[in-house]
């Protein structure tokens, strides 16, 4: 049985703001596997990356348990143990390609740079771009960047907060592929937060539905595709099936009332 890399039981979420408690997150349990890839889906404001930010201690829980690699979230921060892509890319603009995957190992004073960064720069295919800059590359192009900043110091646990939302269509199924495929290369486990079904359906081991706020985990749909899929499984009864379930759920979330 595959270890344990995330473990929420209980998980509780409450912002204290001026006009009252915002109750962002309510009873999660999730359990995240070593070499999962799982995806986070619901309506805007549902608590999708609220629980993403939980997981990385960028926002702190107030009911339940949260275990990263056995540790509190904050623990687990300090021992470096993931990396994460933000919505936008957040490149320095000053700073070469190179420079801004080597970001975090200067931070961390990690030693044998060079090599880490071109290994890293080979994993999203920008081999060769290592001396621009962040404006003489595509949308897609800087977010593959950001990736490969993110596995810089090489952590198990990628967490991803919706980084193809803003590009177009075409683009967006060609870093999908790719996403895959580096899932695939590194064996690293993926936590990924989207609004859409299809690309939730095509990347993941396992699809996390939540509901609108406060966020609760509606479904969990296991999914038994190969590691190496390609768009055409989009087309697949067994895909159309998944994601109607997915829709289904998200569909019957909207019947809670808080």
């Amino acid at each position: 049985m595959a270890q344990a890399v995330i473990e929420a039981k209980d998980l509780g979420l409450t912002f204290q703001t001026a006009d009252g408690p915002v109750f962002a997150l309510s009873k999660v349990d999730l359990s995240v596997e070593e070499g999962d890839f799982v995806s986070f889906i619901g309506p805007s404001g549902c608590g999708k990356t609220t629980l993403l930010r939980a997981i990385a201690d960028l926002e702190k829980f107030t009911e339940g348990t949260l275990t990263v690699n056995g540790m509190m979230p904050e623990q687990a921060r300090l021992a470096r143990s993931y990396g994460y892509v933000f919505q936008a890319p957040a490149l320095y603009p000053w700073r070469t390609v190179e420079a801004n995957v080597g970001l975090p190992l200067e931070i961390m004073g990690i030693g044998d740079a060079a090599s880490r960064i071109q290994r890293n720069l080979d994993l999203v295919n920008l081999s060769g771009f290592e001396k621009k800059f962040p404006w003489q590359l595509s949308g897609g192009m800087q977010q593959r960047v950001s990736i490969a900043r993110a596995l810089a110091f090489d952590p198990k646990l990628l967490l991803m907060d919706e980084p193809f939302g803003a590009l177009d269509e075409i683009v967006r199924d060609k870093l999908n592929q790719q996403l895959l495929e580096l899932w695939d290369r590194t064996k690293k486990t993926v936590v990924f937060v989207t609004h859409s079904i299809p690309e939730a359906v095509f990347l993941s081991t396992k699809i996390v539905v939540m509901s609108p706020r406060p966020g609760r985990i509606i479904d969990v749909i296991k999914t038994n595709f190969p590691r190496q899929r390609t768009l055409d499984i989009r087309e697949t009864p067994e895909f159309l099936k998944i994601a109607q379930r997915v829709r289904e759920g998200l569909k019957a979330g909207h019947a809670y009332e808080d």
